[in-house]
């Protein structure tokens, strides 16, 4: 019995540890497998690889490792369509509508879904299915649009694009202008020569000119298009760019250089045409000529627009069941346009009721296309509701899932709020301390301000006291009145924590005015300002200058020779003011007397400390003997 049991236990061992091979060695492949999918995507398509690169494909298209995953199955169906779509060839409808199939209930997997949409807009759109195309199209522009999908620049711009096409011949102009002008970011990294580089600043000329946009607005993209063309005349046809320059002419009602465009556009598809007359060369050659009369008529050059409705005639006989309706809607126009210019009414009539029989017809002809486009829209939709509840159906089973870490949720969502007030009231209380540090630098100025002002009337009076001593009664008299239209502009200012700087420099001038006459003019001054500045605009502490005015009279030159100076210069680079005081020094004499603590300078400074980090005061010597004083004070702005 014992045997029996060890057989069994190591044939379960064996079977088991069998199984976590099998299921390793899947995986190996599997990651093998995507590697492999991975490098193909990647790799460039050319005529000599592209029936090997099929044959790849539809290899992996059998493989049962990719049968079982939807996604890669989807991936490789899509390659497919690609290839089979770049060779012309009908089974890449089947492969791409396939792809969309299986990628379409997944969620995510959202670079695909865009490549895909975009495969099938191409297909619907080569079975003249726009409506169905222009669905597609968006659906891969909205996520191109709004979503950071890896896709390279040339898919982008691709996408885009293809999406602005459908929509301008959907008559979505403005949905047009936009995918356009979203599609421009992207091109500008595609090597020269590449289509997207054109075609986006076509599309974009064609899209302003149908919204009647300015013609300045078209100018721009015109430029940059020549300039493509120039530096790579045999990259592009010359047709789109000549398609441009009509629509610009066109919208500027410039007759002349449109015809120059018409023609030169006509010359160029006839070398189209005479090469390989295919059915898009025939309908363009066509709306040429029809397009050229119709301008000639315009110019009233009948013989010259009958010219070209001959030729148009011609081309019509040669290929009676080529030329499109639509096309030949506009060789009728310009037909009863000849007509009424050479005075055939009845004739020109007749052409206008063919023309409009016929546009009834086209209409109708669409009408009945859209309508069954439309019904196959309304299934697509129903189709992608039907799938958007699925996916809702699964996020709600989800949710039900997660309902476990929900208290989880709610403790951390409790603690970073915590964190919050508590970050809140750390803010709250650091503005109040900033707050209430101004309030004190403040106080502190308007202290420092009260001590100055006794000290300047104090000065003052002893002048005015020196006159009445030595008997100068009409000298104390001048010197009163000026003191007390100093002391009145003074005394409003000190109400102020900041005066304009215009009415500082009237206050400094009249307290120099004041000491030239308490000194009997032993001394000149000059103030320069700026000339070109609003001084009025400017705001600086009042009585900040002055002390070290006064300083420079005391101290800085000599009043027994009646040869010094004061200069005051005044400087504003945008929030600082720089003022300069410069006296013309004193004798050797003089200078040896003992220094002159002065009480208004100490204020002064501390003063300037208060002021911050950008004020500063810096004393040094002049290339003679005086002094510079070089103040820099901070100015606000009301």
């Amino acid at each position: 019995m014992k045997h029996i049991f060890r057989i069994i236990y190591l044939g379960a061992a064996a079977l088991l540890v069998s199984g976590c091979n099998k299921k390793q060695n899947a995986v190996k492949q599997e990651n093998a497998l995507l590697k492999q999918i991975n490098t193909l995507e990647n790799a460039p398509v050319n005529p000599k690889n592209a029936d090997s690169m099929v044959a790849v494909w539809r290899k992996y298209d059998k493989n049962p490792l990719v049968a079982k995953d939807t996604t890669l199955s989807a991936i490789v169906k899509y390659q497919m369509a690609r290839l089979y779509g770049m060779r012309g060839q009908d089974s890449a409808r089947y492969y791409v509508e396939q792809a969309l199939e299986l990628i379409e209930p997944t969620s995510g997997n959202l670079q695909y879904k865009t490549l895909i949409y975009n495969g099938i807009g191409n297909i619907r759109s080569m079975e003249a299915k726009q409506r169905e195309a222009g669905y597609y199209y968006n659906k891969a522009a909205a996520i191109v649009s709004d979503t950071a999908v890896h896709l390279s620049d040339e898919a982008r711009s691709a996408i885009l694009l293809s999406a602005a096409q459908s929509n301008l011949n959907a008559f979505q102009y403005n949905l047009a202008e936009k995918m356009n002008r979203a599609a421009l970011p992207w091109t500008v990294s595609l090597p020269e020569g590449h289509v997207n580089k054109q075609r986006v600043l076509v599309q974009m000329i064609f899209t302003l000119s149908t919204l009647n946009k300015p013609a300045d607005s078209i100018k721009p993209y015109l430029h940059k298009l020549e300039t493509l063309h120039a530096r790579n005349p045999d990259r592009y046809d010359i047709s789109f760019l000549y398609d441009a320059k009509m629509k610009y002419f066109d919208s500027q009602d410039q007759r002349d250089s449109l015809l120059h465009y018409q023609l030169m556009k006509a010359k160029n598809d006839e070398t189209h045409y005479n090469e390989k007359p295919l059915v898009v060369e025939i309908n363009n050659l066509f709306v040429d000529y029809s397009d050229i009369a119709a301008t000639y008529v315009v110019l009233k050059q009948a013989e010259k627009a009958r010219e070209f409705l001959q030729k148009t005639e011609a081309l019509k006989k040669r290929h009676p069941k080529l030329i499109y309706n639509y096309n030949e809607v506009l060789y009728l126009n310009s037909l009863a346009g000849l007509y009424q210019l050479q005075g055939k009414p009845n004739e020109a009539i007749e052409q206008m009721k063919q023309a409009a029989k016929l546009q009834k017809e086209v209409y109708e002809t669409e009408n009945t296309q859209a309508v069954a486009e439309m019904n196959a829209l309304y299934q697509l939709q129903a189709k992608d509701r039907s799938i958007r509840t699925l996916n809702e159906n699964i996020k709600i089973n989800q949710l039900e899932l997660e309902q476990n870490h929900l208290w989880l949720v709610i403790s951390v969502l409790g603690s970073v709020l915590l964190g919050i007030v508590l970050l809140f009231l750390y803010y709250s209380f650091r503005q109040r301390r900033t707050r209430q540090e101004k309030e004190k630098l403040l106080l502190q100025q308007q202290l420092l301000r009260t001590q100055m002002e006794p000290h300047f009337i104090f000065n003052t009076l002893s002048a005015v006291q020196s006159f009445v001593r030595l008997d100068k009664k009409e000298n104390a008299i001048k010197y009163l009145n000026r003191f007390s239209r100093l002391l009145r502009s003074s005394l409003e200012l000190s109400r102020e924590n900041l005066v304009p700087l215009n009415e500082e420099i009237e206050t400094l001038e009249n307290y120099l005015c004041l000491q030239q006459m308490r000194y009997e003019n032993a001394f000149t001054y000059t103030i320069i300002q700026p000339d070109e500045q609003d001084l009025g605009a400017a705001l600086l502490p009042p009585m900040l200058i002055q002390p070290y005015v006064e300083n420079a009279i005391l101290h800085g030159i000599n009043l027994d020779s009646h040869t010094g100076n004061i200069e005051v210069c005044f400087k504003l680079d945008d929030d600082v003011l720089q003022v300069t005081v410069t006296d013309t020094g004193r004798s050797q004499a003089h200078q040896a007397e003992t220094s002159h603590r002065s009480l208004s300078g100490t204020i002064s400074r501390e003063r300037m400390q208060l002021l911050g980090k950008k004020a500063s005061v810096n004393i040094s010597k002049n290339a003679g003997s005086g002094t510079v004083v070089t103040l820099l004070i901070p100015v606000v702005y009301p």
